[in-house]
């Protein structure tokens, strides 16, 4: 199945993409799908995503077991500093 990510600020930066989609299996999970973006993108997004948190379909996920579907959209949302 296809998911869209959207990556922000400085996990756009490091990935080098503002979107992308991404192949995952049936029945992937959150988890799977940020092992798949770091393995295709390297050390530096890796970094990145250790501090991130996620919107899968516009809710926030704290439970990186939750399950994704096809078409699914999840946006990296990198701490941002400012109020």
């Amino acid at each position: 199945m296809t998911v869209t990510v959207r990556y922000f600020a400085a996990a756009r930066a490091a990935a080098g993409v503002e979107s992308e989609a991404v192949a995952v299996p049936v029945g992937a999970t959150v988890e799977i799908l940020l092992k798949t973006v770091r393995a295709a993108h390297g050390d530096e997004l890796a970094r990145v995503l250790d501090r991130c948190s996620f919107l899968l379909d516009e809710v926030a996920v704290r439970d990186r077991e939750a399950a994704l579907h096809d078409g699914a959209l999840v946006d990296v949302l990198p701490p941002f500093a400012g109020g």
